[in-house]
């Protein structure tokens, strides 16, 4: 893979053979972050975990004390009340059957997260084949399939965000923005972390993170010193 000039440059910054402490992470990843937009800055955890078991799978949402520095654009399917306090409490989008077609057909996808009552998932289970390959299938693991959606609303909107481990048992995720101060991406990391190692399935034997690389959207990964995230 042919690596620009700027990637070459911050490279040279990091020792890709140490494994550094977390503040020392963060402001390399802060400092490599070169790019001509505001970088995303993001965690990719490894961890112990076998996915094929069930009982070995993780799945959970955190709010990040900083947000996520992006605007997240929120449908709720919900109706009658539930419908107005959605409405209400910020959400982008609301509506119930109407939205299956617009989906299906018209390829319409301009939000970011999906939340449900309990109530409306038989309808949107009829988009569990468009909806699941994206990510945005409503869970209650998540938080995303509720009676209070008023309150999924606001702590997305506050910088929720949704974890769960992908076929190769590793966790992506955002920790903010390139924007940010060390300290608030160094709080939003460590609250990530705290969520993850919390949510630890009791079956996983051994070593539960295996790595953890922070890195910014364009600039080179960071490795961190696993042994002090326990």
């Amino acid at each position: 893979m042919k690596r620009g000039k700027k990637y070459i440059e911050a490279a040279k910054v990091i020792d890709r053979g140490t494994l550094y402490d977390k503040d020392e992470a963060v402001s390399l990843v802060k400092k490599t972050a070169v790019a001509k937009f505001d970088e995303t800055i993001e965690a990719h955890i490894r961890t112990g975990c076998d996915g094929r078991h069930a009982d070995q799978q993780i799945r959970g949402a955190v709010v990040l004390p900083h947000g996520t520095g992006k605007k997240t654009r929120i449908l709720v399917f919900a109706k009658d009340a539930k419908a107005e306090e959605a409405k209400a409490a910020g959400a982008d989008y609301v509506g119930a059957e109407e939205l299956i077609p617009k989906i299906q057909n018209e390829n319409w996808f301009e939000f970011d997260v999906v939340v449900a009552t309990p109530d409306m998932m038989g309808v949107v289970g009829r988009l569990g084949r468009v909806l699941g390959p994206k990510g945005l299938m409503p869970n209650p693991k998540a938080g995303t399939v509720t009676m209070d959606v008023a309150k999924a609303v606001q702590e997305i909107k506050a910088g929720k965000i949704e974890y769960r481990l992908d076929k190769t048992n590793i966790i992506h995720v955002p920790v903010g923005k390139a924007s940010f101060t060390e300290e608030q991406l160094a709080d939003n990391f460590q609250t990530l972390i705290d969520a993850i190692n919390k949510a630890k399935p009791a079956a996983v034997k051994g070593q539960f993170l295996k790595s953890v690389t922070l890195t910014s959207t364009m600039g080179p990964g960071v490795k961190i010193n696993t042994a002090k995230l326990v």
